[in-house]
């Protein structure tokens, strides 16, 4: 069998998460692990050993793991400013790129992105788990087979109280809490507009033309520096840019608009918010709801116990249309991450990989969704006014064809 000798980059929780289900693959070796931090790397090589026998090579500098010709792929979850510059660092040296999500600092650096892979043709996937989410592919399978008719209009959210994480940015040695306070943006904009984007085909016969934002005040994070559940209370009464709720809309090639919404610092549930409207009906996550004209009787007033109860309008009625890799998809493979997303997410990175395939969600991808944040930043900067959004395949996308996150397996 073929090996996909892979070196880690960020070992923090969610590098160090994404390293175990690696492990849960055959045809990937973990060669080497790397961070800044000594503690970290040691966690990481202990849990190489447990589940494979043997020691990695460990990597303080990323540098130095980079120069490693043993090395073939490299899975970039550092700190969301690195992410960039070490995509492109890895795609320079020849590393098949596996880059961890987040928004953008600066528009140029997305360029760079796109110039680093044109001009090397290293391969590179943007790890956007959400892709892969079984709500998500099955709205996508629907539109693909006309059941929707023609899709109008999409809404996204990032919706997650992470206020104790963002405040704990020093204890934990994460990366959020300098962000809150020094930006105001939607700083974490993939993990909604990316499924939302395959399913529209933004970059393959479609584009995004302009984006506005707006921002609230910005009071929750500083309403919870004097809750007990603070973990670092030398944050108390700290002042933050970052609005608690940031509304974006997105106009589209094709005549569709995208809402986007960042909520983190506000007391709520979880959700992505997941909605598509079309011509012949509504999917919405949330409810686990699907109404098309002439399967569901639409109800003047939404009647939730009806999907509860008798599973009227319910996604579940429509499960024959998942992608067979949601099919086939075993619980233990659910468990390995966010509901099985991680492991999906990864098996296709490997098989693009080690097939030398065109990856799914590639650099104009990773461009497009992440110039979402530094977008947003100017727009709310100049009071919600549009601005344009560049197209990072210059004119390529009218030509793309379709390339489903599915295409694997």
């Amino acid at each position: 069998m073929e090996k996909l000798k892979l070196g880690v980059v960020g070992l923090g929780q969610r590098g160090f998460g994404m390293l175990g289900t690696f492990l849960l693959f055959d045809e990937v070796d973990v060669a080497a692990v790397c961070d800044a931090y000594a503690d970290r790397n040691k966690r990481a090589a202990d849990l190489v050993k447990e589940k494979r026998g043997v020691n990695p090579k460990i990597y303080e500098k990323f540098e130095d793991m980079l120069a490693d010709d043993d090395i073939k792929a490299v899975y970039v979850a550092s700190s969301w400013d690195e992410h960039i510059r070490m995509g492109i660092a890895c795609m320079r040296a020849g590393k098949i790129t596996a880059l961890e999500v987040g928004g953008a600092y600066d528009v140029e650096e997305c360029w760079e992105l796109v110039k680093a892979y044109e001009e090397t043709k290293t391969p590179i996937m943007f790890m956007e788990n959400c892709c892969y989410d079984r709500f998500e592919l099955l709205t996508t399978a629907l539109e693909r087979k006309g059941m929707l008719g023609e899709v109008v209009h999409c809404h996204g959210s990032y919706s997650h109280d992470l206020r104790d994480e963002i405040l704990g940015g020093v204890v934990n040695r994460h990366y959020r809490l300098d962000n809150y306070k020094n930006r105001n943006c939607d700083n974490y904009p993939t993990h909604e507009f990316g499924p939302i984007a395959k399913l529209i085909g933004i970059n393959r016969g479609n584009r995004m033309l302009t984006l506005s934002s707006v921002a609230s005040k910005a009071v929750g994070l500083s309403a919870f520096t004097v809750d007990d559940r603070n973990p670092d209370k030398n944050q108390i009464g700290q002042k933050f840019r970052q609005g608690d709720i940031i509304s974006t809309v997105i106009t589209c090639a094709g005549g569709e608009t995208v809402t986007l919404t960042l909520d983190t610092t506000l007391p709520r549930f979880y959700s992505r918010e997941f909605t598509v409207r079309s011509t012949k009906g509504i999917c919405m996550q949330d409810a686990n709801l699907i109404m098309l004209e002439g399967r569901e009787d639409f109800h003047e007033f939404w009647e939730p116990q009806l999907v509860l109860e008798k599973q009227l309008n319910c996604a579940n009625n429509y499960k024959e249309y998942l992608p067979p890799i949601w099919k086939k998809i075993t619980e233990e493979e659910m468990k390995a991450g966010h509901g099985g997303m991680d492991y999906l997410m990864l098996k296709s990175f490997i098989f693009h990989a080690l097939g030398d395939k065109d990856m799914p969600i590639d650099v104009y991808d990773a461009a497009a969704w992440m110039c979402i944040t530094p977008l947003t930043e100017q727009s709310i900067s100049f009071g919600g006014a549009p601005v344009p959004v560049p197209d990072f395949t210059v004119g390529k996308w009218i030509k793309r064809g379709r390339k489903d996150v599915t295409d694997f397996d």
